[in-house]
Formats: C-alpha cells, structure tokens, sequence
C-alpha cells in the first residue's frame, strides 16, 4: 500500500510513518521543509502534493496548529486561528484527497484528547478537535468510491514531555499506541470513526 503521511517531520506523523514502512507500507514522507513539501493552510500547496504524489492508497494529516490562552483572554482571531491551523487545513486535505486517492483508499485526520477531556486555556483547540471529529462523521458517510475516512484523537504523547504539565492526571501515551491506533484507521475497514488513544 502506498502511504502518504503529512506531517511526518512531527511528533505523530513520524510515529506513524515509521509504523507504517515497519508493516511494509510504501510510506511518501511530506511536511512544511522536507522533500515532499506541504503547507496545508494553502490549498493550492496541497493540490501541488496531489499533482506529485500519484496512485494513493492512504493519506493520513497529522497537522495543526492552535492557540492555548486563558479562556478569558481568547480572541475570535484566535479561535479563528484554531480553526484555520488545524480544522479547515484538514479538511482542505480530505477535500482534495478525494479526487485523488485509490478506490477504496483511506483519510486519516488527528484531533486531539481535548475534544473529550478539557484542561486550562484548552477552549480553541476542544474548538478545533470537536469540528473536525465531528466532520469526520458525516464526511465519511459521503464519501465516494469505497474511500474510508477516520480520525485518531490522541491524549498528550509520551515522546513530548514539554507538554505533560499542562495535562494533569493525563497518562501519556506511547508511541506504540498511537501507532496501532493509525494502523487500525489504514488498514482496517472501519469508517466514520473516532479513534481515542
């Protein structure tokens, strides 16, 4: 199968790209510097990633970017930011992903644990995560041409532990887990689903 993994330079998209290629997957690495290059805030970027990178069987986005502030302190261009950084660049990937991939390929997109659990100055990126998961719902009911769509929503990660104060009483999860969790979305069968680690 060949895989294209956005993000791939980050903390979950490189667990995912290697996981894949150890599963024997033809993994094509793209992100913002890198060979295969991406800004997916542009949508004429991503159409340049779909006119180079050809025959795809999954794409998976692990992307994006949101502002944390005290709720208080939150502006609409900050939750317009949120919005922009991680959702709306998501969805512009799976928009034109579907032009694009293989009959019956699969879209992975990544949320975030703070769709379910809040912890402080959290509020634009529950924003963020809770629109994409629920677009991924509805999407993937729509979707033409036996193409799968899931999200894997991951609590904070075991290889950032910059972050794990901001996640009090979180368990951290691995990278092996995170990894099963892409693994389940690719190469499963499953649709429509939110896929919490």
């Amino acid at each position: 199968m060949k895989a294209l993994v956005i993000g791939a330079t980050g903390s979950i998209g490189n667990v995912v790209a290697t996981t894949l290629e150890s599963r024997g997957h033809d993994v094509v690495r793209a992100s913002r510097r890198g060979e295969t290059s991406v800004d997916v805030t542009d949508p004429a970027s991503i159409a340049a990633l779909f006119a180079q990178v050809t025959d795809v069987d999954a794409v998976v986005v692990a992307v994006g970017s949101v502002p944390f502030k005290p709720l208080a302190e939150l502006t609409r261009d900050d939750y317009l930011a949120g919005f922009t950084g991680k959702t709306l660049a998501q969805i512009d990937v799976v928009r034109q992903a579907l032009a694009h991939l293989n009959d019956g390929g699969s879209i992975t997109v990544t949320s975030g644990v703070l769709a379910r659990e809040p912890i402080a100055t959290g509020a634009a990126a529950a924003m963020a995560n809770g629109a994409l998961e629920s677009f991924v719902i509805t999407a993937a009911a729509e979707a033409p041409r036996g193409i799968r769509i899931n999200a894997v929503s991951p609590d904070v990660l075991e290889n950032s532990p910059g972050y794990h104060a901001s996640f009090p009483g979180h368990r951290p999860v691995t990278d092996d887990e995170v990894g099963t969790a892409y693994v389940r979305a690719v190469e499963g069968v499953i649709t429509g689903r939110i896929l919490p680690v």
